[in-house]
């Protein structure tokens, strides 16, 4: 018997530690992996070059990177370098309902929209996104109404929706995850975090002090996964933890 092709889907590949993980699932289950990259004028575009290498790590069958100006467009922190990105901000009682400076208007649906037609066009059925509805940082547009919305539309904003032929599906495996939870099983699945970028800062190094970091921090501590990132520099603890870590990925 001739071999069953395997499943094709989308994956928004950002290059963080949450689509490196959901891109990671994805080729666990078998599927043929086609990423999309939307460089979109954020001031942290070095995650742009981890998102090409774990393409490559996890041999998608495809990786687009797409360069979508949107800084002059839509207003936020991470498109206006001049603007201050929120730190340290303590969690409260209603803390989740509070959008932060980092939301950018309409982010997943413009990046859903794109990564559907590019589904439609590679005959793909399903779009895997990195969205967290627990951990979030109070985006909107990471939450499951959001997404079944999108699934819906899906339906009738498609050629191969209305006749039939697909039903989209968008996967969130992420979704209802803690941040450890989801370094538990990108390690699990070997995700190469030493590969992953998400510092909201444009720095070459993480600024340890944006949400982006403090979440990723808390997520592999609370995990007991050594983070070859956020290590104290010229630590000689740190550069212990990440040697260790190596050498079990060797094993």
């Amino acid at each position: 018997m001739p071999a069953r092709k395997a499943r094709r889907c989308v994956v928004l590949l950002s290059g963080g530690m949450d689509s490196a993980t959901t891109l990671a699932i994805a080729r666990h289950e078998g599927r043929d992996a086609y990423c999309l990259t939307v460089t979109y004028g954020q001031r942290h575009a070095r995650e742009v070059a981890s998102a090409r290498a774990l393409a490559r790590r996890f041999r998608a069958r495809e990786h687009r990177i797409l360069r979508l100006p949107l800084a002059g467009l839509l207003r936020s922190a991470l498109l206006d370098r001049s603007a201050a990105l929120p730190s340290r901000r303590r969690a409260r009682r209603g803390s989740r309902d509070r959008i932060p400076a980092t939301y950018v208007p309409a982010r997943n649906s413009i990046l859903l929209s794109l990564a559907l037609g590019y589904a439609e066009s590679v005959g793909a059925d399903e779009l895997f996104i990195g969205a967290n509805a627990i951990d979030y940082s109070g985006y909107p547009d990471c939450r499951p109404a959001f997404l079944r919305a999108f699934e819906r539309l899906a339906r009738v904003a498609t050629r191969a929706g209305v006749t039939g032929r697909t039903r989209f599906r968008v996967r969130a495996p992420l979704l209802r995850l803690r941040k450890a939870q989801i370094v538990g099983w990108g390690t699990a699945l070997q995700v190469p975090w030493e590969l992953t970028w998400s510092c909201y800062a444009g720095g070459r190094a993480p600024c340890g002090r944006c949400d982006a970091c403090r979440f990723r921090r808390k997520g592999f501590e609370a995990a007991g996964v050594p983070d070859p990132l956020l290590r104290p520099a010229g630590s000689a603890a740190g550069a212990s933890r990440v040697t260790s870590a190596r050498a079990a990925r060797s094993r």
